[in-house]
């Protein structure tokens, strides 16, 4: 990592994706002697409605804990672009499902799409692994963080017994982005 990172992961209640941010946040801080934190935000409708979680990644102390110009995000709903599709850094690497989100700014990101939640549904069959598919398409786009990492916090946070599988679903959001990387 260079020194400043900002990620954010929105989507709608309910498919799981906050979870990746404080997974990051954790690889960050835990396995790679960085400074991070994550700041999750719910709208009034918790099931459905918009939500996020942003993460600010540092070599140094994080002073100002809010997002300014970030560098990835990744997005799993229309509502979700439209109401957290701001402060993007020019070139920002922006991933999307494309099924469930068409319109976004193409001029001023650099925009890739890939199918998260039916991947997670046809390699996975379960779709609480959308947020270890989600992480590993981030990872594998931006390398943001050191994959041996993001894969020892996602075991630490993985419930027992769900740590292969979990290990499974981040390969395969990696090696889709990979995938994406070459086309």
């Amino acid at each position: 990592m260079t020194g400043h990172f900002e990620a954010r992961f929105a989507a709608v209640g309910g498919q799981g994706i906050l979870l990746a941010g404080d997974i990051l946040a954790e690889a960050a801080i835990n396995f790679e002697n960085l400074y991070a934190l994550d700041s999750p935000t719910y709208t009034a409708q918790v099931r459905g409605g918009p939500t996020k979680v942003d993460v600010i990644i540092d070599k140094s102390r994080i002073l100002f804990p809010r997002t300014t110009a970030i560098d990835f995000m990744l997005c799993l709903a229309q509502r979700s672009w439209d109401k957290f599709g701001y402060d993007l850094k020019p070139g920002c690497i922006l991933l999307i499902d494309p099924f469930l989100v068409q319109q976004v700014d193409e001029v001023n990101n650099k925009v890739y799409r890939m199918p998260i939640i039916e991947i997670t549904k046809n390699e996975m069959k379960k779709m609480v692994y959308t947020s270890a598919v989600a992480l590993g398409a981030m990872i594998g786009l931006t390398e943001a963080l050191n994959v041996d990492s993001v894969l020892k916090a996602l075991m630490k946070k993985a419930p027992k017994g769900t740590e292969e599988q979990n290990q499974k679903a981040f390969s395969v959001g990696y090696d889709a982005a990979k995938v994406l990387l070459k086309s």
